[in-house]
């Protein structure tokens, strides 16, 4: 019996190690996004918060994770960032989402019944046209995905629905009264996959890292100057607060190329000369135009 329990904690480690976690429950747009990349048959591990999501990483239970780290309507997601920056985790890949949002409803009720709809409260306020057009209630949930779940598990009274991934509906057992409600069409989310060891090289490769400048004038110039005078390509920059210095922010950055091409290797080793504080993220390859063709 002990080698058969044994056999049986040596089989399921070997299976968690081969999951993809991410943040939420099954049927979130985190989940879509690993299918998307992997397939239909990859394996996911749900985690309750981004926090657990670095957690069951450093404890080696799952080999990768699928971290959201921005949107294109609401911005960065800033706690991605700050949980990135204090890790050893290597980003393997980038990772573009079309976040199509739907209403669905239990079985056998029509679109002309719904009065209210769950959903985030981010997602609501995305759909906020179709809801108007269609006199219905927004009601804020805690999550897309739960407000599918929770609504398949109830007693339907044929007046509440939900809105979430296409996903979630096929999950829950729910029906899709509408596809791609949004109001607007270029809602995309961008993911960071994760892991212990470094990617290969790809065909287009984006570098990620986190800087801080020395309190100086200019600093930030001559710093990003470094790239431009090697003609490397800038695709992001953000700054945020340095939290064990106040009023000293950090500098989040996306170059275009891989830290072994040679005049990336130059820059980077002139802003580590010029600059307090520099931390890799990542090398890995990259969606090469993110508004074409996804």
């Amino acid at each position: 019996m002990l080698r058969l329990r044994l056999a049986f904690l040596v089989m399921e480690e070997i299976i968690l190690q081969e999951c993809v976690a991410f943040q939420g429950i099954h049927g979130a747009y985190s989940e879509q996004a690993i299918r998307q990349h992997f397939g239909d048959t990859v394996t996911t591990y749900p985690t309750p918060t981004l926090s657990d999501l670095f957690e069951t990483m450093q404890s080696r239970k799952v080999k990768y994770a699928m971290l959201p780290v921005e949107n294109a309507l609401a911005g960065a997601v800033n706690q991605a960032y700050e949980l990135l920056m204090d890790s050893d985790l290597r980003i393997q890949a980038e990772v573009i989402l079309h976040v199509h949002h739907a209403l669905h409803a239990p079985k056998g009720v029509t679109i002309d019944q719904i009065k209210r709809v769950r959903s985030h409260p981010q997602a609501l306020a995305q759909c906020d046209k179709f809801l108007k057009r269609h006199k219905i209630e927004p009601v804020p949930w805690y999550d897309t995905a739960g407000s599918a779940k929770d609504l398949a598990a109830e007693t339907a009274d044929g007046e509440t629905g939900a809105i979430a991934s296409a996903l979630a509906g096929k999950l829950y057992g729910l029906d899709t009264l509408a596809s791609e409600i949004e109001d607007v069409p270029f809602n995309f989310t961008r993911f960071f996959l994760l892991a212990d060891d470094d990617p290969q090289h790809g065909e287009f490769n984006k570098t990620s890292l986190v800087f801080a400048t020395r309190n100086r004038p200019a600093a930030l110039y001559e710093c990003l100057g470094e790239f431009a005078q090697r003609g490397i390509n800038l695709t992001k920059i953000e700054s945020r607060p340095r939290r064990n210095r106040p009023w000293e922010p950090i500098f989040f950055l996306d170059i275009e190329g891989h830290w072994q091409d040679q005049q990336v290797q130059e820059a980077l080793a002139r802003l580590l000369q010029r600059a307090s504080f520099v931390k890799m993220l990542g090398s890995y390859p990259a969606v090469k135009n993110q508004s074409v063709g996804i």
